[in-house]
């Protein structure tokens, strides 16, 4: 019966009515849901600083996704299969003698870009620049936090093992460290990128070494792409009629995703991406951002609470600094910084747990109560992947040391920047300054409970007995 109110609603919904979107202004580039490249997904111009007078940061913790990378092996084969579906459908208009005049010239003897590609996935050259510009940016934001020499021990610097993760590192390692090095005219310096096995990385693949949250994902996809499939529908009804050909449904999504690589990696929006109009993409886009918010998001407290190993090594990490910190240890003895390369099931679902993007969810996820429908255009919403996980996006969490005041007897202070830009946190009154203890207190604490062998291998309200999880590991994000 739930199901079945779901569906009615949608189809209830205006879904291709958005009339108010202005033709001229709309770049599609800016709708691409998680394919978004970094720059075009927020304004990266440096922000005048409101930190209180006095207060200095002292470890800063940094989750990223890994920078825009080329279509994985199993997209590649899915382009291949598009150029034959293509080919049939021109073939068939042929031979029947239907008009081909409004089909665009380019789809009538398209040829993937990737054709032929035995491998896929890896960090491009637009990615190695998105991570190499943020490590020069965050070293000139916190110049203080990276004037020690290098060394492992006082900059750490964590990856996973997929290739364009630990690349990002690189990338990123060589701009934070630039300069001063002996390496080249650059002057570089090598630095250290440590990797856990994919098979017990709990920390930066948690949705990937949790049996319960794969078996869950596995029983929620199927309702997941029926809903997606309503849209879907209309979308290829509309194109059917305004191209004369008989378009599937697989076609159309297949369509949807060269659009998008065609957009972000190629910079191509007079291709697959003007098949549709503004309407349909901003739909399609919210089918995207759906998948997102119920198999990632605060669709199921899983997908979130699966990353508290994570956050409590960044809690630890503030720790053992404020630690070093009151016993006026060394300079160069203690951690300023720990660096962490990975994708966007890892940060989104991290997001969550610290409650990003949502305001009004912090009280829901305190108490394990599902998000708010994730509502169609034209809504206004904060939950689209295009700014909350685009390529190279990332958290950086700062931990600062203040001086006593007498409206606060604080000492120190967590700063969330997502993307760069600070963001208000609900658990500390909507202050994107929150004090460290309170920060535990709300943000850390009322999820510590919830172990992740608990979670991932406990019978619980997530477990799911049926299925083995998905194969698609080194397809994610």
């Amino acid at each position: 019966m739930k199901h079945a109110m779901l569906s009615l609603v949608i189809l209830l919904l205006p879904t291709l009515s958005f009339c108010s979107i202005a033709q001229l202004d709309f770049d599609v580039r800016q709708h691409l849901s998680t394919v978004t490249r970094y720059g075009v997904a927020k304004d990266i111009a440096d922000k005048p600083s409101d930190i209180p007078e006095g207060c200095v940061p002292i470890h800063l913790n940094l989750v990223a996704r890994h920078g825009t990378r080329s279509p994985t092996k199993k997209r590649t084969k899915e382009l291949d299969r598009l150029e034959d579906s293509l080919k049939s459908l021109i073939n068939d208009a042929k031979k029947q003698n239907l008009p081909l005049d409004r089909v665009p010239s380019w789809l009538l003897e398209w040829e993937s870009p990737w054709k032929g590609r035995i491998n896929g996935g890896e960090l491009l050259s637009i990615g190695e620049k998105e991570l190499y510009d943020l490590g020069i940016r965050t070293r000139k934001r916190f110049p203080n936090l990276f004037d020690e020499e290098y060394h492992p021990g006082i900059y750490t610097i964590d990856a996973t093992q997929i290739p364009r993760a630990s690349a990002s590192a690189v990338a990123f390692g060589m701009g934070l460290f630039s300069g001063n090095g002996s390496l080249g005219p650059g002057k570089h310096r090598a630095f250290a990128v440590t990797s856990a096995s994919n098979a017990s990385d709990i920390l930066l693949r948690f949705f990937d070494t949790c049996s319960n949250y794969k078996n869950f994902r596995k029983q929620k996809e199927p309702e997941v792409n029926e809903r997606k499939k309503t849209i879907l529908g209309e979308i290829t009804s509309a194109l059917a009629g305004r191209y004369g050909l008989h378009f599937e449904g697989e076609v159309i999504s297949s369509l949807w995703f060269l659009c998008k690589q065609e957009a972000s990696l190629l910079d191509k929006t007079d291709g697959a991406c003007k098949l549709f109009n503004t309407s349909e993409i901003t739909s399609l886009e919210w089918t995207d951002d759906l998948e997102l918010y119920e198999l990632k998001g605060y669709g199921n407290s899983l997908n979130y609470r699966i990353a508290v190993p994570l956050l409590e090594d960044v809690v630890e990490s503030m720790e053992q600094a404020i630690q070093a910190k009151e016993e006026k240890l060394t300079p160069g003895s203690y951690e300023r910084a720990r660096l962490r390369f990975a994708h966007a099931e890892t940060l989104l679902p991290f997001s969550c747990l610290i409650s990003l993007f949502e305001g009004s969810e912090f009280g829901q996820t305190q108490k394990e109560q599902l998000g708010q429908a994730h509502q169609m255009p034209p809504h206004k919403r904060k939950w689209r992947g295009s700014t909350m996980v685009p390529f190279a996006s990332n958290n950086m969490l700062i931990l600062y040391s203040c001086p006593a005041t007498e409206k606060s007897t604080n000492s120190y202070f967590v700063r969330v920047l997502h993307n760069e830009h600070p963001m208000p946190m609900p658990a500390c009154d909507h202050s994107d300054f929150c004090p460290f203890e309170v920060f535990k207190e709300k943000v850390y604490a009322p999820h510590k409970e919830h172990t992740f062998d608990t979670l991932c291998n406990g019978k619980g309200e997530h477990t799911v007995d049926q299925g083995k999880g998905d194969n698609n590991r080194k397809d994610e994000l």
